[in-house]
């Protein structure tokens, strides 16, 4: 395993992150195929064993029970010394006044109910799960920052938002003297690069270090175009952002760089986006141990020029997801 800084910090963390997000108890209704505790165990192992100490939930994944496996995981083969611990807020937990959003109420209110579920006193890095329009940045940043102050997560982060959005909250802290953001959770992969044009820019200048979601695409950078099989791959809403007619010449390139180097799509796909300047950890969703093997494999993985130049000549532009 490497390991890298986050963003302009001192935190050392792995260079690949173990996404939790397909960990959770079915029976909250949030999705038709996360792993419960018993499923989910051994990923979590094997990510340990191969040094993968970068962990990344959210409060609403499976509704809460994400971080409750994830917590549980942690006490069970580790100390909580070997880990780096992150979770989200933003999306709806329940109707209350505190359940949704980045007021100071919701953060209070959240930060608590996450560490609970978690079994910690802290996190490592509490990230604002997109931007929140009804609220008022400085109301945002300034609750983000008495979370840190009172020793309730250790680095703040934020995902998936436009450019000037991101620009707005940092600027609001510097203001303010309140606690900056040092990560950005965005969606990058060969099927998704528009972040390259204006997000990409600002957090090099600003420092600021990417852990890019969905960088094999939801899986479709993993097994040739017409091969989608996986539970997930029929199940998951999010599925449709890869199903474009733009984005099969994307899956055949990587198809034929990794076939002409004998080693999985994934390798290709993950070292591409790890070859970024910008980009500290990758998030890696697995639901299988061999996913982890792959995304670490990535690590060795040095593109050509010829072989970058290949996989990024399909691209088109398109409008960006998941904001």
């Amino acid at each position: 395993m490497e390991y890298t800084r986050l963003g302009s910090t001192g935190l050392k963390v792995s260079r690949i992150t173990l996404g939790c997000m397909s960990f959770g108890d079915r029976s909250t209704g949030w999705n038709e195929w996360s792993l419960g505790y018993d499923d989910a165990l051994p990923i979590i192992r094997h990510a340990f064993e191969l040094g993968i100490s970068f962990w990344d939930t959210a409060n609403i994944y499976s509704l809460g029970t994400s971080e409750e496996i994830v917590g549980r995981a942690m006490r069970e083969l580790t100390r909580r010394e070997d880990i780096v611990l992150a979770t989200k807020v933003n999306f709806t937990m329940h109707d209350g006044p505190g359940g949704s959003g980045l007021s100071r109420r919701a953060i209070m209110e959240n930060i608590d109910a996450s560490l609970k579920r978690l079994g910690t006193d802290f996190v490592d890095l509490y990230q604002i799960h997109r931007f929140d329009p009804e609220t008022p940045v400085e109301e945002t940043m300034e609750a983000l920052h008495d979370v840190v102050k009172a020793g309730k997560a250790r680095y703040i982060g934020a995902s998936s938002m436009w450019a000037w959005q991101f620009a707005k909250l940092q600027h609001a802290a510097d203001l303010g003297g309140w606690t900056r953001f040092v990560s950005m959770q965005n969606q990058y992969s060969l099927m998704m690069r528009e972040d390259e044009r204006e997000l990409f820019p600002l957090l090099a200048d600003q420092e600021v270090g990417s852990i890019p979601w969905s960088p094999l695409g939801k899986g479709r950078l993993t097994r040739p175009w017409g091969q989608q099989s996986s539970q997930r791959g029929q199940t998951d809403p999010l599925q449709s952002r890869y199903v474009q007619d733009l984005d099969e010449p994307i899956a055949d390139a990587v198809e034929r760089v990794a076939a002409n180097r004998g080693i999985p799509m994934a390798q290709v796909a993950l070292a591409w986006v790890l070859r970024n300047p910008v980009v500290d950890a990758p998030i890696v969703g697995a639901s299988k141990v061999a996913h982890l093997d792959d995304a670490v494999a990535a690590l060795d993985v040095e593109l050509t020029d010829d072989e970058v130049a290949a996989l990024e000549a399909p691209y088109r532009l398109r409008m960006p997801t998941g904001y």
